[in-house]
């Protein structure tokens, strides 16, 4: 178990320059992207960034959430609903009324197959892949107090304690 907190994460611009991300953990392979954990705010309407060939989750943290739309897409984004979309669609961002919504951003290469994310709560996580769990809300995983904000990477099954929220991010593929 890997047990990461807001002081191992680093701050960098969006790639369309609009904003900034805080990435949590990222495994790249021959100079390649294969996933990124991440962590950002959405202030204002307008379009997200395009990452081709890259599969992406988005799940609101706080805030009223919003919507984004683009070719084929329509989707709203709420508080703690996983919502998933191809990076290479032109998508924007609406409906935020100029409200600050945070979001918790999963993306992958599209070799891999698609990530199972989802919330969960003090339920024991089974193994199989690797588990990414982002704690929405303080909680014990494996017997280890996690605080909001924290990043816990496991290759096991994983116990969670407590009524903290966690987003619980299923990846495969990474061998």
């Amino acid at each position: 178990m890997i047990h990461l907190t807001p002081a191992d994460y680093s701050r960098q611009p969006w790639k369309n320059g609009r904003g900034l991300t805080t990435e949590l953990w990222r495994l790249d392979r021959d100079g390649q992207l294969l996933v990124r954990l991440s962590r950002a705010a959405v202030m204002e309407d307008g379009p997200f960034s395009i990452f081709p060939g890259i599969e992406r989750n988005l799940t609101v943290l706080s805030g009223p959430g919003f919507r984004l739309t683009g070719d084929g897409l329509d989707l709203r984004c709420e508080p703690l609903v996983p919502v998933a979309f191809p990076g290479d669609v032109l998508v924007t961002a609406s409906a935020t009324n100029g409200r600050h919504s945070e979001d918790f951003n999963v993306m992958t290469a599209r070799t891999l197959p698609c990530p199972q994310v989802r919330v969960v709560r003090g339920e024991t996580v089974a193994e199989g892949g690797r588990l990414a769990l982002y704690a929405v809300g303080a909680c014990r995983i494996d017997g280890t107090d996690v605080a909001p904000g924290d990043l816990v990477l496991s290759e096991g099954p994983a116990r969670l304690q407590g009524d903290g929220a966690v987003i619980a991010v299923r990846l495969r593929g990474l061998d």
